[in-house]
């Protein structure tokens, strides 16, 4: 039987950036607040500590703040007709656990948005009409305008103390010249701070990129170029390039995460509660299942826990968003042979393609060197920024040189033709460790009738309760594309003049593979819009049929974007708490009539 606590008038799942942002604001509201973060307590102090934290043994290779995969997984096949086995080794992504979630191990490269993706299909129809858009892919508009997410993304970019360089501020031009990035969309307020300096393989992909006329610019980072005190009154110290940040917590509070920008904010105030190792498992309803009542949740000692709240908040990983809806009976779930209900639908992911350039001795890279969020990027085959009508496909890419540091265990890269052991191996490795680029297309991924996400029937979790089964697999389009931007990559790195050059891309015919790391950047799932029929959510991220859950996260993106997801993450979930803190508190229900 569940021990009941007392009820509060917020309940947050998960503690990442969407759930410490929410708590913010909703704390901010007046609300007495509660988060339920399923893994441990941890701080950059003291779990961040110098030298302790710069481990790649414990860190990068054992993975520990990554989600533990022998307790709770995802099974994952190809397609419909295939077994789906579960991922019992973490590869392709990377879902953070604990307090400040994938929050805590990202590099930090802090986006907002192309515009034309938030109306993904609206523009493609427009500009190439509707039969160029592929049969199955199921591409939607968010049923959201970058104007009116803008302020939050200025907000966010406060709070997380970004390092950039704007091209046009209120329509003026500020960025000519100076790494500003020419395909940027206008903005009310400069970034915080200026762009971190760049190393010397950014430097040569700027060379180069300009050399073949694309526009290079400087990547937005959430690393921090110099001190800097958040609205919050959150302190940062200035990024030393450590290379120990993708999968590290920042020891110099140079990086944006949670735990640094928020949560002593937080802290203080006797209207939130945080509490650790509270792994939720469902939310309840009541008996019309059109409102929640709060959520269950077993504690560290196997106890099983009820917190009544007015208002849940699902704010976890974008895979166990939607695992908790599906559990709980919220939203009608998605089948793809009628192509009905809502979710688990338009799961994407990432498309990504990768070159190497190897140089002679006398060109030192430094590969040691780096910062997760800094680099040097173009953006001319980004969003629809180049004509997609003669090479059909949809979407587009980024590129960008992002050395954010290679460290010795997994940092260690050598030219094709390489033996992979031996005494071959070890010269090479002398050869080219510190005499190397990597540069990757960063590209968008589309959403697809046959991509979808729903509840296993066979396994279960080590609370008994089925895991979520991963339908994936590369489509046509997503080969086409990346086939594409490997060639317009390339001519980059051949303008580097390299001894060598290592391509590693998709081929007609390959499937997903788990194994090998790509980002942990999943979408969809619980995705918003302007039509409960094709939504989950409503322009707000309130759940169409349970109007006191908002779901915020990438779960609730209809595809996946050419850039990094949090800052259009982070902009949604001020924009949504706005809405709660606006209209919703003071009328409660539905903000969108469906």
């Amino acid at each position: 039987m569940s021990t009941v606590m007392k009820k509060v008038d917020a309940v947050i799942v998960g503690f990442g950036w969407t759930g410490a942002i929410m708590a913010k604001e909703l704390t901010e509201a007046g609300l007495n607040v509660v988060a339920l973060e399923r893994g441990p307590m941890q701080d950059t102090y003291p779990d961040g500590n110098y030298p302790q934290v710069i481990d790649e043994l414990t860190y990068s290779v054992r993975k520990k703040l990554f989600q533990d995969v022998s307790k709770e997984t995802v099974t994952i096949r190809h397609s419909v007709n295939d077994v789906a086995l579960p991922n019992r080794q973490l590869g392709a992504f990377l879902p953070g656990n604990g307090v400040g979630g994938a929050g805590l191990h990202w590099s930090g490269v802090h986006f907002r948005v192309d515009p034309m993706e938030l109306r993904m299909r609206s523009h493609y129809e427009e500009r190439y009409g509707k039969n160029f858009i592929p049969k199955d892919m199921t591409i939607q508009d968010f049923g959201v305008s970058y104007e009116e997410l803008e302020p939050f993304f200025d907000y966010a970019e406060k709070v997380f103390g970004t390092s950039g360089q704007a091209w046009t501020v209120n329509g003026k031009l500020v960025g000519e010249g100076k790494g500003g990035n020419p395909y940027a969309p206008d903005r009310s307020d400069h970034f915080p701070l200026v762009s971190q300096k760049n190393t010397y393989s950014a430097q040569l992909f700027q060379k180069a990129a300009n050399e073949v006329g694309y526009k290079p610019y400087n990547l937005p980072s959430a690393n921090t170029s110099g001190p800097y005190t958040n609205p919050y009154g959150a302190q940062m110290g200035p990024c030393n390039f450590c290379g120990f940040c993708s999968g590290y917590v920042c020891y110099m509070y140079s990086k944006a995460s949670p735990n640094v920008n928020i949560l002593p904010a937080l802290k203080p105030l006797p209207n939130f509660e945080l509490r650790p190792d509270a792994h939720v498992i469902r939310v309840n309803l009541d008996s019309t299942k059109s409102k929640a009542t709060g959520v269950t949740y077993i504690d560290a000692l196997g106890r099983e826990i009820e917190q009544p709240a007015d208002l849940v908040i699902l704010g976890a990983f974008q895979l166990h968003n939607v695992r908790l809806m599906l559990l709980s009976g919220i939203g009608k779930p998605y089948d793809p042979k009628t192509g009905e209900g809502v979710v688990g639908r338009n799961f994407a992911y990432q498309n990504m393609a990768t070159i190497k350039a190897y140089f002679d001795k006398d060109v030192h890279t430094n590969n040691f060197i780096g910062a997760g969020g800094n680099g040097v990027a173009i953006d001319d085959f980004n969003a629809d920024n180049f004509d997609h009508g003669p090479h059909g496909f949809v979407g587009g890419s980024p590129m960008w040189v992002n050395q954010a540091g290679s460290r010795p265990i997994a940092g260690t890269s050598n030219p094709p033709g390489t033996p992979t052991w031996g005494s071959a191996w070890k010269r090479a490795t002398a050869d080219y460790y510190t005499h190397q680029v990597s540069m990757d297309a960063h590209g968008a991924h589309q959403s697809y009738r046959s991509n979808y996400l729903d509840l296993d029937p066979v396994y279960r979790d080590s609370f008994g309760q089925p895991l979520l089964r991963m339908t994936f697999d590369w489509q046509e389009n997503d080969i086409k594309m990346n086939r594409f931007m490997m060639e317009k990559m390339g001519k980059i790195a051949e303008a580097m003049n390299p001894k060598a050059i290592a391509r590693i891309g998709k081929q007609v015919g390959d499937h997903f593979n788990t194994a090998s790391y790509q980002t942990t950047h999943l979408n969809g799932g619980a995705i918003m819009g302007t039509d409960p029929k094709t939504s989950a959510l409503n322009r707000y991220l309130q759940s169409w049929d349970v109007h006191n859950v908002f779901v915020p996260g990438a779960s609730a993106f209809p595809q996946g974007l050419g850039y990094n997801p949090t800052g259009l993450v982070a902009a949604l979930t001020y924009w949504s708490a706005r809405a709660i803190r606006e209209q919703y508190l003071k009328n409660p229900g539905p903000l969108v009539q469906a």
